[in-house]
């Protein structure tokens, strides 16, 4: 091989090098990035009233940029928060005792500029607000949440409650596919979160 050529095939060699290194780096932050914007769940609290067990927690993370843009472009958003309450015995199969599934569900208006949240497992009509802020925050924080009967549960057993949220998948209208061609990147889910606690 001549010295010109060996030059050339070593620019070669150099150029592919540092593009590899390059799509390293990119696909490092952009993992460290989704790793750190994921969606959390939060400030899980357990309470009992006279008769029922009541949980209260937080999504955090929930909405990201494609999210939202979907949203103020009038595309109905779902998220769903399925709660799991499980009794420890001396077995290492826990058995499950209650099962919640609860939804809510954000639309924007752009005629009204007010976004409308509804959440059923309040019983309630949906909440009107112009405030996209307060709108999200309707969207994922739950409260006052009952779980199961206290009358269910035995005084000094263990018990464990378990939690995950995620997004419904979204059907767009047509209008829409171009604008968000990589909708399968913007659904999120949680890992389940564990609250151990005795009775």
């Amino acid at each position: 091989m001549t010295p010109h050529k060996k030059t050339i095939s070593f620019l070669l060699f150099e150029k592919l090098f540092f593009f590899i290194l390059v799509m390293i780096a990119s696909v490092s932050v952009s993992s460290f990035a989704s790793a750190k914007d994921m969606a959390e769940i939060q400030d899980i609290r357990i309470v009992n009233t006279r008769d029922d067990l009541l949980t209260y927690f937080k999504v955090t993370q929930a909405f990201s940029d494609k999210i939202n843009q979907a949203i103020l472009n009038g595309v109905p958003t779902t998220f769903s928060f399925y709660i799991a309450l499980y009794k420890g015995d001396s077995s290492w199969l826990d058995k499950n005792i209650a099962d919640i599934l609860i939804k809510s569900t954000i639309k924007y208006n752009s005629l009204k500029k007010e976004f409308s949240v509804l959440r059923p497992w309040k019983n309630e009509n949906p909440a009107v607000t112009q405030s996209f802020d307060e709108a999200k925050a309707l969207m994922t924080e739950i409260d006052n949440l009952p779980i199961i009967p206290l009358n269910r549960l035995v005084k000094g057993d263990k018990y464990q409650l378990r939690i995950k949220a995620e997004l419904d998948k979204v059907t767009l209208p047509l209008s829409l596919h171009n604008i968000f061609f990589f909708v399968s990147y913007w659904n999120f889910e949680t890992n389940w979160y564990l609250i151990n606690f005795s009775y």
